[in-house]
């Protein structure tokens, strides 16, 4: 694959742009909100009452954006074309991060949040597809393995109008604001399936 970094990328209402300080405050508070963060974060529980402070996180985050621009991170913010607002965040990372038993880095996992006050508009897909056409026909990955809480339809539902699969199997996942293992169905996306789906959207017009 080919490291580009979180390059700009345009939709016909979104930018994609790489991550700076300046929007993680907002980002950070639309992160707490719990209908956010419960089927999202994964981070250890013992960390809990850490996220939850801002001073904390502030320096996370300063210390984080310092290799925003690295040719090997693949993190963005997402901004309305038209008033500039930042609306939420995605990501392209190496799937090793979640399963260590994957080694190739070419080999992704996915990620993605808009704050509520934009949900059911179509900005998560909008701004998933415009990463996943990136990662795929730019970068070079091979594949991309996600996964999202079962209970979580609103998620995998975006996941399999961008053409992903599911796998016959599930995953049970610890987050981070759910008390026990949450049962989550896992999803794959090769390139090639990828172009398929495509493909084939564009004849059914």
């Amino acid at each position: 694959m080919k490291c580009l970094g979180s390059c700009t990328i345009e939709t016909d209402r979104l930018i994609l742009k790489a991550q700076t300080m300046d929007e993680q405050y907002y980002l950070w508070k639309v992160l707490m909100i719990p209908e956010v963060n419960k089927y999202f974060l994964t981070v250890p529980q013992r960390f809990r009452e850490k996220l939850l402070d801002w001073n904390l996180q502030k320096e996370y985050y300063e210390k984080d954006m310092e290799h925003a621009n690295d040719k090997n991170v693949f993190r963005w913010s997402i901004f309305l074309k038209q008033t500039g607002e930042c609306i939420g965040r995605l990501s392209c990372h190496e799937r090793n991060v979640e399963d260590d038993s994957i080694t190739d880095p070419s080999i992704r996992g996915v990620g993605w949040l808009i704050d509520p006050k934009y949900q059911g508009q179509g900005y998560a897909t909008e701004a998933a597809k415009a990463m996943i056409d990136y990662m795929f026909l730019k970068c070079g990955i091979k594949e991309i393995i996600t996964g999202a809480a079962i209970v979580n339809k609103p998620s995998w539902k975006i996941m399999e109008k961008l053409g992903f699969e599911r796998a016959n199997r599930t995953r049970m996942v610890q987050y981070t604001f759910v008390d026990g293992l949450v049962e989550t169905f896992e999803y794959i996306l090769t390139k090639e399936k990828y172009l398929e789906f495509n493909e084939s959207k564009n004849i059914k017009k």
